[in-house]
């Protein structure tokens, strides 16, 4: 039986349409109707009880005639599973249903104090909260606005999220039906395009929070879902010696098996002839621990900005060639992950990288330099990965983004992958662990591995039938596991703009059959119980045109830089940081 969700409303209301976005991004299936269409019951078809979405003016309608009709109530139990209503238009319409469904005669809606803008999520409700159960966040002052809360809810409503003593979403129980409630009038437009270069929960909370706890919980078996949120932290730039500026690589060792985390270095492929043997050892000895991934190539500005597809491709195979030269004489294995030197990316960049032996890259930055820079939308950093540009970019943060947006990329199934730089441990990396700590204490905690292997197995799925797994995947690398007791085919499906570029698709055991449809590619594996598989897209290289050498005065010009930036790390950062703790103490 199909799971569906009814959107009673109007059609061309912005509210409507923004709920219709977000249902069918989880790949919910769901339709707008009318009140009379809804009570009617004439679309229902053989679907299993539906789940109402709806305002509290329309629910309010709802519930009126349904207990005009003999029948009407028995008709609500037998065929309504749960309801989200946000608030409508009629405030006082919102204060009587809620008092109608708590039978609490003082119930009070008022406006939210424009002062009390820290909302936190209960941490009795795992079942509803998921991963942001406990969860505190300090909202921006646009997104409380509008908002509504209801004081000191009392007898079966249970609080969600509250601000201060009153809820702003709550779980009630009408006729046992469960009623989710949010005092919000605003639903997150997805669509919308984004205005900085990363999705912050903090300033949507309240638009967007309640309606993807509520699809998580009330689609549980049937919308996507991520198998497990992987995490990893990156620290850019590091030359791999005992120490670089504040990072003591040992110290760190110690603090990452004590805390249980993994570090990947971004590592700076001009530095591949700098490896201290004693770090090399560290490294190979700990790659539970440690790994390296592929920084640039040179590390000089804007390096991977320009609109030169061809002298793109030859620098990120300059790249990748001194990378297998590190690996050969440290014995260290890199990552095939591109992280951008200063964050910086064309187009033409990843249409370079798509062609190369890389598998995804990675960036705190999601908008692409350039003076035609494409517009990115909230849904693409809704995603696992973005997709839009001809190669999959994930998106990562650094720590002080909070831990709230960290647990609201998890709900979404988004890995974790935080970003530092060495300064961030001057503190013999106190921030840091008190960090790490907190995510680690999420209600779903993550699991911690190298960068390969967090961009391999970030992917979303979703269960069609006992037998049968449809899996969304983005890297160009896929680890893919059967977690079930029974043998499994796992449909899997990846979109792509240039199948003509594709080489092959393959795993382990030889090449594998795909055919494209709709812009995606499509192909089948099967696994049995506990097998794991790892599926590999091949893109055919770029031809070469020319030479790309650099000329003496850039190699010049780049290792005076490499090497001031050595200096400025290891002697001026520390002086200047630890001069400024002495006088603050």
């Amino acid at each position: 039986m199909s799971q569906e969700a009814f959107i009673v409303g109007n059609h061309d209301s912005r509210e409507t349409r923004s709920l219709a976005k977000v249902l069918r991004f989880f790949a919910v299936v769901c339709r707008i109707i009318s009140t009379d269409e809804f009570l009617a019951n004439q679309s229902w078809g053989n679907y299993a009880k539906t789940r109402l979405v709806c305002s509290s003016d329309t629910l309010s309608e709802i519930l009126t005639k349904l207990e005009q009709q003999s029948e009407g109530m028995r008709w609500w139990l037998d065929r309504v599973h749960s309801a989200f209503v946000y608030a409508g238009n009629d405030s006082g319409n919102l204060q009587n249903l809620v008092r109608r469904l708590t039978g609490d005669s003082d119930a009070v809606i008022g406006e939210i104090d424009p002062g009390a803008r820290d909302v936190t999520v209960s941490d009795r409700l795992d079942d509803s909260c998921r991963v942001m159960a406990g969860v505190r966040a300090t909202v921006s002052k646009t997104s409380a606005d509008t908002d509504l809360v209801l004081n000191s809810p009392k007898g079966e409503a249970l609080s969600i999220i509250s601000v201060n003593h009153g809820a702003v979403f709550l779980r009630l129980n009408y006729k046992n039906v469960a009623i989710f409630l949010s005092t919000s009038k605003e639903i997150v437009d997805i669509d919308a395009e984004l205005r900085s270069q990363n999705f912050d929960v903090r300033e949507h909370f309240l638009s967007a929070v309640p309606l993807v706890l509520y699809v998580k919980w009330a689609f549980a078996e049937t919308c996507w879902n991520a198998p497990e949120i992987n995490a990893c932290l990156v620290i850019d730039d590091p030359v791999l010696k005992s120490t670089h500026g504040f990072v003591d690589f040992q110290e760190l060792l110690s603090l990452m098996k004590r805390h249980k985390f993994s570090s990947n270095i971004a590592f700076i492929p001009w530095n591949w002839r700098r490896t201290s043997p004693e770090v090399a050892r560290l490294f190979r000895e700990n790659s539970e621990n440690y790994s390296v991934s592929v920084h640039g190539c040179d590390h000089t500005r804007a390096e991977f900005g320009s609109a030169d597809q061809q002298r793109l491709y030859w620098k990120t195979q300059q790249a990748l060639e001194r990378m297998n030269r590190h690996e050969s004489i440290t014995g260290i294995r890199h990552d095939r992950v591109m992280v951008f030197p200063q964050g910086i990316f064309s187009e033409a960049a990843m249409s370079a990288l798509k062609r190369t032996d890389l598998i995804a890259a990675v960036n705190n930055d999601i908008m692409s330099a350039g003076p035609h820079r494409r517009a990115v939308i909230l849904s693409e950093l809704w995603d696992i990965a973005v997709m839009g540009y001809t190669f999959p970019l994930f998106s990562r943060r650094y720590p002080w983004e909070g831990i709230e947006n960290f647990a609201f990329d998890a709900l979404l199934g988004k890995p974790a992958i935080i970003v530092i730089h060495h300064d961030y441990c001057s503190d013999h990396c106190s921030r840091l662990i008190t960090f790490i700590e907190r995510l680690n204490n999420l209600k779903c905690a993550p699991t911690w591995r190298s960068l390969r292997e967090v961009v391999r197995r970030s992917y979303r799925q979703r269960e069609l039938s006992s037998d049968e797994m449809e899996i969304e995947m983005y890297a160009a690398e896929l680890r893919v596991e059967n977690r079930s007791k029974q043998p499994k085919r796992f449909l899997i499906r990846r979109r792509e703009c240039e199948p003509s570029a594709i080489r092959e698709i393959c795993d382990g055991s030889g090449p594998i059959v795909w055919n494209f449809v709709n812009g995606q590619i499509n192909f089948e594996i099967e696994l049995s119980s506990g097998e794991s598989k790892m599926v590999r897209v091949k893109f055919h290289e770029l031809a070469e045109s020319g030479s790309n050498g650099d000329i003496l005065p850039y190699r010049f010009k780049v290792m005076l830089r490499r090497y001031l930036c050595e200096v400025r790390d290891n002697y001026v950062t520390t002086t200047k940081l630890r001069f400024a703790d002495l006088l603050s103490r």
